[in-house]
């Protein structure tokens, strides 16, 4: 019995820090508005879906819950798009089209290739630093994603009418960023703020994000060098050469 006193005794401060946690935490909403875009999709249709909306807490460390998620390549699309994780998650890249795939990342947030692979396997890769990792295929240059690798566990995607909600996020103050893949960094850093969460649900007024100075830059395949004019159309079943 003193035992199992003991027991419960060292774990009731951690019961106590998660309870108060959990209790002081309110919801975080939102929406965010693009402009300025030349993409048909938010001209015409008004889809603000893809921004990664993020809360690092003020003088604080928020643990971080590592997870396994999916990013899919099927009919030579990478899905989904625009990914948000913790720092020390993995993603799985299962190859679901007919043909091979070499998903690959040649920029700083973190550099990767999986090589080229069959139909029906899948590589994995784990994100163990935060940043934003451009995703391409070295077959297939119109194939394209983004992981975003976040230190805090409080994030949302925008939906496709550009609403984000971020649910129990404990009392205190937080620094609001955006991640957006066809804004400016300048941009994008005049957007962050900082804001105090109550235990109430938080309403962030509109945000909105122009596209204006992104420029469009046709990437590199994994050597560096440019795609082949008809890469799109490759099978995908001999690796392209140096």
């Amino acid at each position: 019995m003193m035992r199992r006193w003991a027991i419960f005794s060292r774990a009731f401060p951690a019961v106590l820090l998660f309870l108060a946690v959990y209790l002081h935490a309110g919801d975080v909403t939102g929406q965010v508005e693009l402009r300025d875009s030349h993409e048909a999709a938010v001209r015409q249709h008004s889809d603000y879906s893809g921004v990664v909306v993020s809360l690092r807490p003020m003088g604080t460390v928020a643990p971080l819950k590592p997870t396994r998620v999916t990013m899919t390549q099927k009919n030579k699309t990478f899905t989904p798009h625009m990914l948000a994780i913790p720092v020390g998650s993995t993603v799985d890249f299962p190859n679901l089209d007919p043909i091979f795939h070499n998903a690959f990342s040649s920029y700083n947030g973190q550099i990767f290739d999986l090589g080229l692979y069959p139909p029906g396997s899948t590589r994995s890769v784990k994100f163990s630093r935060e940043g934003a990792v451009r995703v391409f295929c070295n077959i297939h240059s119109s194939m394209s994603a983004m992981i975003v690798v976040l230190a805090t566990p409080y994030f949302a995607v925008t939906k496709r009418d550009g609403t984000f909600s971020i649910a129990n996020v404990p009392a205190g103050e937080y620094e609001l960023r955006l991640m957006h893949e066809r804004a400016t960094e300048a941009t994008l850093q005049a957007l962050s703020r900082r804001i105090k969460v109550s235990d109430d649900a938080l309403a962030i007024p509109a945000l909105s994000i122009s596209e204006a100075g992104y420029l469009v830059i046709p990437h590199k395949n994994k050597y560096g060098h440019d795609y082949p004019p008809d890469s799109d159309n490759h099978s995908g079943y001999s690796e392209i050469l140096k």
